[in-house]
């Protein structure tokens, strides 16, 4: 399996518009042959520090967005194939649309499973 993490940084005054593109991307990746799965992200919460996950803490819900608002997308692919063709039809169809939200270019994690 082929992997995609994307971390978006989204203008506040677009969530609504990115968050509905959000799962127009997400129904058209699906519907292509060879993806297995795709997630998007809000970011809603942050950790106080590191011991506070070793003493098993709660997460902190965020309470307001400074400036942006943070989504990951998370998709799994067949191949790397797939992921090239379907990433493709997404840019030719999206790409514009989704531009518009951003304050800056995603940051892209690419890679294959190892468990």
């Amino acid at each position: 399996m082929f992997n995609e993490i994307c971390i978006y940084e989204a203008k506040l005054t677009k969530t609504d518009e990115i968050e509905a593109l959000m799962k127009e991307v997400a129904e058209f990746y699906l519907s292509q042959d060879g993806v297995i799965d795709v997630h998007y992200i809000k970011r809603t919460h942050r950790q106080k520090d590191f011991n506070a996950v070793k003493a098993g803490e709660l997460p902190i819900r965020l309470t307001r967005n400074v400036g942006k608002v943070t989504y990951v997308l998370y998709w799994v692919t067949e191949d790397e194939a797939t992921h090239a063709r379907v990433s493709k039809l997404g840019i030719e169809q999206f790409y514009k649309r989704w531009n518009r939200c951003l304050t800056t270019m995603p940051k892209i994690i690419l890679g294959e499973n190892i468990v």
